[in-house]
């Protein structure tokens, strides 16, 4: 509980499925944890559920205004801020054939834009304080493609390189910048799929099941532990061995 009980944690599309999982392990822990989603009464009523240390506020990774507002707040509180967790984005799925202009921005705009926003806003309060955690949540897409993803595919692909190169702008003020990218995880994305989609995605994993969100917490508390602060520029792969 020590390594924790003073550090301040914010996660971006924190009110369900791995956001949430990766909130409510920081504040198990002792974290003081601030989790965003686009909806306020959501986000509070998700903070709510998991304790004391977890507060929920509204903002949008598109909007710069919301995003400056709500570092600025948690700095105001706590005084500092020593983990991001980029975690907000969205799917427009299609071929690309047939794929609007609309659905291939919107995604950008927010997976990719999104993660420029909250990024850019911590930086300055970390390497004021030379010392953070930047994770971002990309997907095994970003890594090996997937049909009718061409657009999220794309995105989470881009966050590889931004990880890579925003950890080598930023080591020499101990703020490191990693990666993780999950395989196929049992979330509002996935629980929709029809049951011979899943049992196919899950004979195509080797450890035959579909990951949890508590697998990806997982990962992400161990990036932000002083366990890895050796760690970064890298991209630890959460798949179960669909991709290797």
């Amino acid at each position: 509980m020590s390594e924790w009980n003073d550090k301040v944690v914010l996660v971006t599309g924190g009110t369900r499925g791995i956001g949430r999982a990766v909130a409510a392990s920081f504040v198990a822990r002792g974290a003081a944890v601030t989790l965003t989603g686009r909806d306020e009464a959501s986000a509070q009523r998700v903070a709510e559920s998991l304790g004391e240390k977890a507060s929920g506020v509204a903002m949008d990774v598109t909007v710069r205004k919301t995003v400056d507002e709500a570092v600025k707040a948690i700095v105001t509180t706590h005084g500092r801020i020593d983990v991001l967790v980029n975690n907000a984005g969205i799917t427009r799925d299609g071929l690309l054939m047939r794929m609007p202009l609309s659905d291939w921005e919107s995604v950008l705009d927010t997976n990719l834009n999104g993660l420029y926003h909250c990024s850019q806003a911590v930086l300055r309060p970390m390497i004021r304080q030379r010392s953070g955690r930047i994770i971002n949540m990309s997907s095994v897409v970003g890594v090996m493609g997937n049909a009718g993803q061409a657009n999220y595919a794309a995105s989470k692909a881009a966050m590889l390189g931004f990880t890579k190169a925003l950890a080598r702008e930023v080591a020499s003020r101990n703020v490191t910048v990693n990666a993780i990218a999950p395989g196929y995880i049992e979330t509002d994305m996935t629980r929709d799929l029809p049951d011979d989609a899943t049992d196919a995605l899950r004979e195509a994993i080797p450890l035959k099941r579909i990951g949890q969100p508590e697998d990806v917490a997982a990962a992400v508390l161990y990036l932000a532990s002083e366990g890895a602060s050796y760690v970064t520029g890298q991209v630890l792969q959460v798949n179960g061995g669909l991709y290797m």
